[in-house]
């Protein structure tokens, strides 16, 4: 502060008669433990520099012992401490502790602390007088560094902001200049060390391999055979320091379509790729392959492979419908309209183009083509033709390259016109009816009704051999029950002259020699059998029987 610059006032009261001199007060300082920095009124007590050159650096803090007398300073006394605090201003400049700093920081890092460069400055700490601001001057033109302040340190903390590449750069010297938030008081000395240099080294490590086309894009013919090489993709390492091996591998190949070379990264075909497929997308077939190194770790990289599978024209047009009916009439409606199909993609198929075959130029008489529209045609008859099923011999070609055509058979049912010029009522139905069945479908509906004959006779059989088994066992069931009885079973006598010699009506009609009683019904029989016979009671005498055996 200038000299006569007034900081306080020091006020005392005395309770004698204000008017008397024993109230009139003088003050007057003892001790401010610096000479001459600051004076007193003596008679208002207001307390102000008495010279420039106040340091807070210096002393910060004045102890002032202040003395108050009255009888105009020649009676009674009494003292006080006034205490005065410097302001601190920004009289001080900071300064680097140092001229050069070094630091050290890997490669490929962004946004991590490279280092500290330390600064000193004597005004205030926390005031905008000490805090410092950096600026990186020279050095960095990629802008790859950053440097703030610590608020708490007032270092200032160098960054990286942009990867660094050791293979392109492995060092870096940086000018950094330092300056307070508030500016300089103009008093100021100028700062001897307000710039200092920062040396930064770029530590070398491993880095992953780099696809440099990524994605790749190759096209391959569809059908192209298998072992055929289609692209080398291969990816490079940066770290060219470094003695490093790369090697290769199919990350991701649905189809199982692809081999790879794990040394040289070459692409060959493993089947033949076709169209349609459930693992195109737009006729594009997606690969991944993996690059890795052999450093510890290593490391790895991944690249899309992309392929187009180019369409060949290898499919014919094929005729839909491969059969029509129409008005025989010409002018009466006697026209059919025919389609193509193609399973190739584009531009390997339509337009089509339809024509009569030329190796029958007797249809040109009686019919003719027109073409309807990129896919279809018009047949029409040109001479009033009879009733009856025509073949007619057509070549359809497509618009490949090379086209590829192909001569197939029409069959056309001709029928009787109506007055509307279609086909009469009833005869459209029948002539649909025959016309779209070819020789492929009459043998497959004659196989399955002979499969379905073949089924019923093969049921049939299996039920009336349960039958035969159930009956079967019935019987034997029935004869281990009858044990030693007797039954007839159709027997014939022994002739006119042996009638006579035994009542034969007592074995036809067993019923009439039976008991009276009901016979026990079987549990062990069907509900749906018929009651069995009762048993035949045996004659008198054994030996009658026996004797017509004989006989």
């Amino acid at each position: 502060a200038a000299a006569g610059t007034c900081v306080m006032t020091v006020d005392a009261t005395d309770a004698d008669d204000p008017d008397t001199d024993n109230a009139a007060l003088r003050y007057s300082i003892l001790d401010q433990g610096a000479a001459g920095m600051f004076s007193i009124n003596t008679t208002t007590g207001e307390i102000c520099t008495a010279r420039s050159g106040l340091d807070r650096e210096t002393m910060g803090v004045y102890n002032l012992t202040v003395q108050a007398a009255d009888m105009s300073g020649d009676g009674l006394t009494t003292t006080a401490m006034a205490v005065i605090y410097l302001e601190d201003i920004n009289d001080n400049p900071p300064e680097f502790t140092k001229e050069e700093f070094s630091m050290e920081v890997e490669e490929q890092a962004a946004g991590v602390e490279v280092g500290r460069v330390f600064v000193h400055d004597k005004d205030l700490a926390g005031s905008p007088g000490w805090l410092a601001k950096f600026t990186i001057l020279e050095g960095d033109p990629e802008g790859a560094f950053a440097i703030r302040t610590d608020p708490h340190t007032n270092d200032g903390v160098l960054s990286v902001v942009k990867p660094l590449d050791h293979e392109v750069r492995d060092r870096f010297e940086l000018t950094v200049s330092v300056q307070n938030e508030r500016p300089l008081e103009p008093t100021a000395p100028a700062s001897p060390r307000a710039l200092a240099t920062v040396r930064v080294h770029v530590r070398d490590v491993n880095e992953a391999p780099v696809f440099r086309e990524n994605p790749r894009r190759i096209s391959v013919l569809e059908g192209t055979p298998p072992g055929t090489s289609i692209a080398t993709y291969t990816a490079s390492d940066p770290d060219i320091h470094q003695i490093q091996t790369l090697s290769y591998a199919l990350l991701y190949d649905p189809a199982d379509w692809l081999q790879l070379d794990p040394h040289a990264g070459t692409v060959r075909t493993k089947r033949e790729l076709l169209h349609p497929s459930a693992f195109l997308q737009g006729g594009w077939y997606i690969a991944l392959v993996l690059a890795r190194d052999d450093a510890e770790p290593p490391l790895s990289a991944t690249g899309t492979l992309s392929i187009e599978i180019l369409e060949v024209n290898d499919h014919p047009p094929q005729l839909q419908p491969p059969a029509g009916v129409l008005c025989g009439r010409p002018g009466r409606g006697g026209t059919l309209l025919l389609g193509a199909t193609d399973d190739d993609r584009p531009p390997h198929g339509a337009p089509f183009h339809f024509q009569l075959s030329p190796q029958h130029p007797q249809l040109a008489r009686n019919w003719s083509i027109t073409r309807f529209n990129v896919t279809h045609a018009v047949l029409a008859v040109l001479a009033e033709l009879p009733e009856g099923p025509y073949s007619l011999p057509l070549l359809l070609r497509d618009s490949g390259t090379p086209p590829r055509e192909q001569q197939q058979l029409l069959n056309v049912s001709v029928c009787p016109c109506g007055r509307d010029g279609t086909c009469q009522d009833g005869v459209l139905a029948a002539a649909t009816a025959g016309a779209g069945i070819t020789l492929g479908a009459l043998l497959i509906i004659l196989g399955s009704t002979i499969l379905l004959l073949v089924l019923v006779g093969l049921g049939a059989a299996r039920v009336r051999g349960r039958r035969r088994a159930l009956r079967k066992g019935l019987l034997e069931r029935s004869r281990d029950d009858m044990r030693d009885n007797i039954l007839n079973y159709d027997e014939q006598g022994g002739g006119e002259e042996d009638q006579d010699a035994y009542d034969i009506n007592q074995l036809r009609h067993p019923e009439l020699f039976s008991p009276r009683a009901k016979p026990p019904v079987r549990r062990d029989a069907p509900l749906s059998s018929g009651t069995p016979s009762a048993p035949r009671r045996l004659p008198n005498s054994p030996s009658d029987i026996e004797d017509f055996i004989n006989e």
